[in-house]
Parts: structure tokens; C-alpha cells; sequence
């Protein structure tokens, strides 16, 4: 059992040790208090994570089998282990096989922890839980610990580890898939394995104080983030601009014309931002900086130059959606806030009202590239709005926003945006209350009003929604405003006993439906509004979506025989590739961009004649760009590349389905940012095969200190990519992909070949190297394949690889789902962890 004789915490753990044998130091207990917190990941019996918290002079201390997770729904099994002396917690090294716990330990995080307040720990780990903050390098935020009970006849004491819902969760493999180096030196695990360094805990160069051993890297600085102005003399802090208001309609606009965004359940807010500064304003023009500080500082700190962002600013509820009930208590309780930027109004001074939606995102993308929560870019994506709407309905979400993607900037309401909501939801003026036969509650219901032609008209009442500190606020809030007379005129059977008051304050109300004389059905009270004025609340009528020709053109290309069959197998059209590429260019770009490419024409379709081409004689026009690039022989040959997405939608113009690009950028084409392992299965074997194959190389290059991520690739296999850190020139790249991919194949024949003759491949899986040589290329994240169906290269993250059944699981018709899935939390920083090839 763990849990050891109070007069002696490190009793156990003197007890299995042999200390004649072991030059591990006697367990002596700190004196004096401390919060320390380390993780060390131990390759003894079983990988494990050692995850330790001081508390009472020793470590208490829980074996983790699957490493820490930051997806609050997981629940890691934690075995309690013996206290541990403080003088363990600077250790990184092997412990000699035979000793106990044999095996090489790496100091994988470090930090301190807090418990949370009101509770002592020492009480709460007797009882079985265990509630507090980490300040770690790679864990942080709040974390959970809570004892199971045990089983008959069970020795060990069983824990689960959780990560509670907040700002630092995240996704399920986002701690233990990447943070694969020591924080103490860098090295991997192999590093460490093939070091000489030795346990011996009484050297005498061993700090006496951990804490204070821990206390410089665990303040390391963040990295500065780039500046987003030339130095010298900045434009004004930009003024308020009324902003464009989106229509109520009833139905999501279909076609390609239409970009559609999350309509997000909080206060529309525009920031202005120069320098240092910033100030936030409502939608009529309010100063709410100082309500919204959180925000006005960190959209201070990008160091914009004239800026006018427009977006909204929300709370999020425990499952991550915006909530405005969370963002009302937020704002009274001091919580989180967090903006959602999807516009730019002005950018250096400059007006920028009069581009396209397109244009001003692309602005604002490259402008807040980098930022941290709480700024947050909105993403969109270009066609599939119902079914983006059915998915946030399906999740809680309050609707859609569409913008006709070509359209300028207009400061009023206009049919240019339009709004579609999962529920009936908007404004209603409070025009009294009725009061409760209870007497905790105060009231019974509100009495709601809404400003028509002749102006305000009863609408109602709400008696759902409220909980009794909202019911406490509201009442504080209308006793001033009481009157004698009615403030509308309303049936007296609804309205028997009402106490009236001034139509001063402006409710959210969600509903199903209204009867025919003009009252709600169903209605519930969502909260206050502080940023309408009642006068200005009217009812809002869904109108028909706008019918707008579906779109031929993409980022200015105009797109030719849009009709033209590139698919026979779905009758998906080059206007559907079209769609699919103009959706997704920005996350092409992003991998692409600025690489040399080759792209798989086929303009007639894919079941037609299709070719390869990486040089152009300057048919593309001037959208797609030329690097020139040094041959074998001497002479130099135009290789194509582009960097915005009229050259990626002139490609697409030309027949192009699929982008392959070098593992180097233009800037140095001589030394690759990535290394690519594409596993090719032979054919017959299934795609369960393949996936265990991805798995092994991943534990591989993961002991070797090396994060991969891995990528469906819409045909047979998966590729395995690991972005790298462009140091090393293309045949040092090329000599360890090799020599990897063949000790590889001779640890593992029986699964595994390095050789590309097809004779070699019977019941394997080749585990092809040779992308990873000057000049040869790979799929791009998110290309489409000119293959039945249309699937798509998509990135995936280890964790979802193990329920997926087919490489080809997405196609271009799932570009909504694509462009969400980059975004969230489980994506978002894939492929980014820049790193160094170790020596082999």
C-alpha cells in the first residue's frame, strides 16, 4: 500500500531499498513547507509518468500509465506510489537494471502547485481527492486527483488524474505526443538510455534544495511575439465606425458565394488598437474598456499600428461554446473573457471598408497570426452553411452568420450578412412584473414589450430562465423604475396585479414561436442586455435568404467550364473543386505556401489523362510565382510555388486536383522544414495493419526525442510528418531518413520493408524514405486526391488515428467539417513543434 506510518513518510520507501547495495540516498524528510510539483517519465517494467507533489517535507508520489492528458473527458489511472525524498525530485538519468525501479527517468515537467482555496491537502488526501493548480512547463491550469474504491482482495491504491475544464485543456494526446525531451536538458529518452550518466543521489554536486534548482527554468520568458508595426511614428488610435448588422432570415443562403461564421452568443465589440494602446467600444459606440480589460490589454500587447478589429466578445461555458448566460457572470464575477475577431476595418491607417469579406479576413488573419487566447481569429468556411448550422444547433451553438463573401463593408444593416438562428432568439423591452406567492422568489414572471409603428405594444411574459441571484439583481434593478400607470397596453387576465415600470431595461429572450396576436410561446430569459438601448428593440421577422447566383469565380480567378464532371464516380464538378479549394485556402497556405510544388493536372477529369508538372514556360500568368532552382547538371529550372490564394485558385482554373510540395521552402530550398515517412501497405493488407505499423514508428521516433504527426492520406496509408527545424541540408536529412527507415525494417521484416521493388513489399508495409531527398515531393495537408470520391489528405491527431478505418475518410465535400477540425483544440498545433535531428 502507499500510504506509509505517519511519524515516518519515507518508511516504505526506505524499506524497498537494499541500501548495502544501492547508492540511492536514505529516504531523509525536508524540513520546512514547500510546493513543488515534477513529472518523471520512467522506462522501467512500463512506461509510466512519476508524478510527484511536495507536501509535509517528501514527495507523495503517483505512478501515471498513460502520461498526463489535458482533455478534461479523459480520466488517467494513477497508482499511488511510496513518498519519495525530496533529493529524487533533480533526478534524470538510468537507474541500473536490477535495482528497484530499473529503468531510465527523464525529468519531464517541473513547476509548483497550489491547492485550491479553502481546503487543506493534507485532509483531502486522506479522504480521497485532491483539487489544485499547476504551474508547470508543460502542465498547468486546474487538475484533479481522486482515489477509486478499491476492489476485493486489491493491494494497490487506484487514483485518477483529470484535467479540469479550463484555459489550458486542450487535446487528448497534446502533453504526452509532443513534449517528448527532459526540461531539465533537452535529451530524449535514447539520449539519456546511451548516456553515462548514472543515478547516485548523494553526488556531491546534487543541489539541497530542489525548489531553488527549479526556480530559473521555471520562469523562463515567453517568446516574444512579432511585431505587427515598422518602428518609428504610429498611426492615431482609430476611431468607432457603426458596424455592419446582419438580417434575420429563414433559412442558411446555399451556394459558393456565401462565407459562414459561428454567430457567437456575446457583446458585439470593435477594438481599436495603435501601439500600446487599445480602447473597446460597443455596438453603439459605448467605451466598455474598462469592462472589457482582459481583452483591451491583450489586443494591446500585438503592437497593431491603426488598427480597427471588429468582433465579439464572449464567455465559454464547460464545454467550450459561447454561453451568454457565462458571459453575464463573467463580467460580475471578474471570469474569463475571451474576443472573436472576424473583421478588419482599418489596418496602418488604412481604410480597408471597401475590400472583400475575403480580402479584409485575409488581412486580419495575417495581422493576428500568433495571437494567444483571449484573441481569437473566426474562422469560416465558403458554401455548406445548412450543414455548418445542423452541427451547431446539434451542439448547443446559437446559430450562423453568412456574408456574401466579394461584398464591402457597410456600417448599417443590410442583407449582405444574414443571420440564422437554431432557436427564436431576441431583445425584448421589460415593461413590469407580477409578483410570486413565494416568498424567496421576487417576482413571477417579467413583462415584455417590443417598439412597433405605433409605438410600444405588449408582447408577453417570461417566467423561466432566472435563478434567484438573477432574480435578486433584476429586482434591484426595477424597483427604481416602478410606476402607477401601465406601461403598455396588454389583456388584464395576463396582466392581473402587474407592477409597471419604465421601459428602461432590454432582455434576451429565446422562444419557439409567436401566437397570432403577437405573443411569445415558450419563452425563456437568457439575461440582460446592457449593450441595447429599449428604444431601439424592435421584433425581428426572419425574411427569405438572399438568392444569389452560385459563385464562379474564387480570390478573383474566374473559374471556366465550372460544370465539367472532374469526379464521375459522385458527379462532383471542377466548381466543386473550386468550392472545396476556395474554402480551404487559407489552411493550404499555410502548408504550401512559399514551397515549391508539383501539381497532378487533370483537366479533363480524373478518370482522363492526368500528368505531373513542377515547371512552368509562364502559361499560369503572374498569380503563380517561379523559384529557380539549380539542377544536377548545372542549369537552373523554374519550379512553380505560390503564396496567396489567386495562385492557388489559378492552379485549380487549370486543371490542377492535387498539390505536392518540397520538404524546403523558397527561402533555402537546400534545407527541408519537414521529413515525411509515407507507409504503403502492399496490397491486401488492411488499414488496421497500417495504422499499429504508424503507432510503432511513432513510439520509435518518439524515444528518439522526435514528435510526428500523423496524416491520413485520402488513398492507401498514412503519412507520418515531423517538422523540423531548418538546419541541417538535404544529405544529412536524407541519410537518417534512410538509415531510420531501414533499422527499422531490420527490427521489424516481418512488418516492415525499406526497399521499393515491389517484390520486396509481400504482406508488408514499405516505409518509404526517398520523399525525404532534394527535389522530391509529398501530398499537402488538405490537397485533394484524383481519386474515386474525391477523398482528401487530412491531418489527424494520434488519438482519433485509433478509431479511424479508412485513409480516405474525408473528400471535398466536407470542407465545413475540415476548416472546424483545424481549429479546435485537438488540431490546432498540429504539425507546428519545430525540432532538431538527433545523430544516428
Amino acid at each position: 500500500m502507499a500510504r506509509t506510518a505517519k511519524g515516518d513518510p519515507l518508511a516504505t520507501y526506505n524499506a524497498k531499498r537494499d541500501f548495502s547495495r544501492t547508492r540511492e540516498p536514505k529516504g531523509e524528510r525536508k524540513q520546512g513547507e514547500g510546493n513543488l510539483f515534477i513529472v518523471q517519465k520512467h522506462d522501467a517494467t512500463r512506461l509510466h509518468w512519476d508524478f510527484r507533489l511536495e507536501l509535509d517535507g517528501v514527495l507523495k508520489s503517483w505512478a501515471v500509465t498513460k502520461g498526463p492528458s489535458l482533455d478534461p473527458a479523459d480520466k488517467r489511472l494513477a497508482v499511488r506510489t511510496e513518498d519519495h525524498p525530496m533529493s529524487y525530485a533533480t533526478f534524470e538519468g538510468i537507474i541500473p537494471k536490477g535495482e528497484y525501479g530499473g529503468g531510465t527517468v527523464m525529468l519531464w515537467d517541473q513547476g509548483t502547485w497550489t491547492p485550491v482555496p479553502g481546503k487543506d491537502p493534507r485532509r483531502t488526501l486522506e479522504e480521497g481527492h485532491l483539487h489544485f493548480t499547476l504551474d508547470g512547463e508543460r502542465m498547468k491550469g486546474e487538475w484533479l486527483l481522486v482515489r477509486l474504491k478499491p476492489r476485493p482482495g486489491e493491494k494497490r491504491e487506484n487514483w485518477l488524474l483529470r484535467k479540469v475544464a479550463d484555459a489550458e485543456a486542450g487535446a487528448s494526446g497534446g502533453l504526452v505526443d509532443t513534449a517528448l525531451t527532459s526540461v531539465k536538458t533537452g535529451r530524449s529518452m535514447i539520449q539519456i538510455a546511451e548516456g553515462k550518466e548514472v543515478w547516485h543521489s548523494n553526488r556531491a554536486e546534487a543541489s539541497a534544495d530542489p525548489q531553488a534548482e527549479f526556480a530559473k527554468p521555471a520562469k523562463k520568458a515567453a517568446a516574444a511575439r512579432p511585431r505587427r508595426s515598422a518602428a518609428g511614428k504610429r498611426h492615431p488610435l482609430p476611431a468607432f465606425q457603426p458596424p455592419q448588422l446582419a438580417t434575420l432570415v429563414d433559412h442558411v443562403p446555399s451556394g459558393s458565394a456565401w462565407l459562414h461564421e459561428v454567430k457567437y452568443d456575446g457583446y458585439r465589440c470593435l477594438v481599436a488598437a495603435s501601439g500600446g494602446e487599445a480602447r473597446a467600444y460597443t455596438r453603439t459606440g459605448l467605451d466598455w474598456s474598462d469592462k472589457f480589460a482582459r481583452v483591451v490589454k491583450a489586443v494591446a500587447g500585438l503592437g497593431l499600428d491603426g488598427a480597427l478589429i471588429d468582433g465579439e466578445v464572449v464567455a465559454l461555458d464547460a464545454k467550450g461554446r459561447p454561453s451568454f448566460q457565462a458571459l453575464k457572470d463573467a463580467l460580475s464575477a471578474g471570469g474569463e473573457l475571451h474576443y472573436f475577431a472576424f473583421d478588419l476595418l482599418r489596418d496602418g491607417g488604412e481604410d480597408l471598408t471597401g475590400l472583400s469579406n475575403l480580402e479584409r479576413k485575409a488581412r486580419l488573419a495575417a495581422l493576428l497570426e500568433g495571437a494567444a487566447p483571449p484573441i481569437h481569429y473566426a474562422e469560416h468556411i465558403t458554401g455548406g452553411g445548412e450543414e455548418m448550422l445542423q452541427t451547431l444547433c446539434r451542439e448547443g451553438y446559437e446559430g450562423v452568420v453568412s456574408k456574401l463573401a466579394d461584398a464591402p463593408y457597410r456600417g448599417r444593416r443590410t442583407q449582405g450578412w444574414v443571420k440564422t438562428k437554431c432557436l427564436h432568439r431576441q431583445e425584448f423591452v421589460i415593461v413590469g412584473w407580477t409578483a410570486s406567492d413565494k416568498a424567496r422568489r421576487g417576482f413571477r414572471a417579467l413583462l415584455l414589450g417590443l417598439n412597433g409603428p405605433d409605438g410600444l405594444r405588449y408582447a408577453g411574459k417570461v417566467g423561466t430562465g432566472f435563478d434567484q441571484a438573477m432574480m435578486t439583481e433584476l429586482m434591484e434593478r426595477m424597483r427604481p423604475l416602478a410606476r402607477k400607470t401601465a406601461t403598455v397596453e396588454a389583456p388584464r387576465a395576463a396582466t392581473r396585479g402587474a407592477q409597471w415600470i419604465a421601459p428602461k431595461l432590454v432582455a434576451e429572450i429565446a422562444f419557439t414561436e409567436f401566437t397570432d396576436d403577437g405573443v411569445l410561446r415558450h419563452p425563456s430569459f437568457i439575461g440582460l442586455r446592457e449593450d441595447k438601448a429599449a428604444e431601439t428593440v424592435v421584433a425581428e421577422t426572419p425574411v427569405p435568404a438572399p438568392d444569389v447566383p452560385a459563385r464562379d469565380s474564387f480570390a478573383g480567378v474566374k473559374i471556366s467550364n465550372p460544370d465539367r464532371v472532374l469526379f464521375p464516380e459522385g458527379k462532383l464538378t471542377k466548381a466543386d473543386l473550386a468550392a472545396y479549394y476556395g474554402t480551404m485556402a487559407e489552411a493550404m497556405l499555410d502548408w504550401m505556401g512559399d514551397r515549391p510544388i508539383s501539381l497532378v493536372r487533370c483537366p479533363q477529369g480524373r478518370a482522363k489523362q492526368c500528368f505531373f508538372q513542377k515547371h512552368d514556360a509562364g502559361s499560369f500568368g503572374d498569380a503563380v510565382h517561379h523559384v529557380p532552382i539549380r539542377e544536377k547538371d548545372g542549369h537552373e529550372e523554374p519550379y512553380l510555388y505560390v503564396d496567396d490564394a489567386r495562385g492557388l485558385m489559378t492552379c485549380v482554373q487549370m486543371g490542377t486536383i492535387e498539390f505536392h510540395g518540397w520538404g524546403a521552402r523558397r527561402e533555402d530550398v537546400e534545407k527541408p522544414d519537414r521529413m515525411v515517412f509515407d507507409l504503403d501497405p502492399d496490397v491486401g493488407l488492411g488499414f488496421d495493419v497500417v495504422k499499429r505499423a504508424a503507432f510503432q514508428l511513432r513510439d520509435i521516433l518518439g524515444e528518439m526525442g522526435l514528435v510526428s504527426y500523423p496524416m491520413l492520406t485520402g488513398g492507401k496509408g498514412v503519412h507520418l510528418v515531423l517538422p523540423l527545424e531548418p538546419s541541417r541540408e538535404w544529405p544529412e536529412v536524407k541519410d537518417f531518413a534512410e538509415r531510420f527507415a531501414r533499422a527499422a525494417a531490420a527490427a521489424h521484416p516481418d512488418r516492415f520493408t525499406a526497399n521499393m521493388k515491389k517484390a520486396t513489399r509481400t504482406d508488408r508495409i514499405f516505409l518509404d524514405w526517398l520523399r525525404n531527398q532534394r527535389g522530391a515531393t509529398a501530398v499537402m495537408p488538405y490537397s485533394a486526391r484524383a481519386r474515386a470520391g474525391a477523398p482528401v489528405a487530412a491531418p489527424v491527431t494520434w488519438a482519433e488515428l485509433e478509431e479511424i478505418e479508412t485513409p480516405a475518410l474525408y473528400h471535398i465535400g466536407d470542407a465545413a467539417t475540415l476548416l472546424a477540425r483545424r481549429a479546435s483544440p485537438a488540431l490546432k498545433d498540429w504539425g507546428t513543434h519545430r525540432q532538431r535531428l538527433p545523430d544516428l
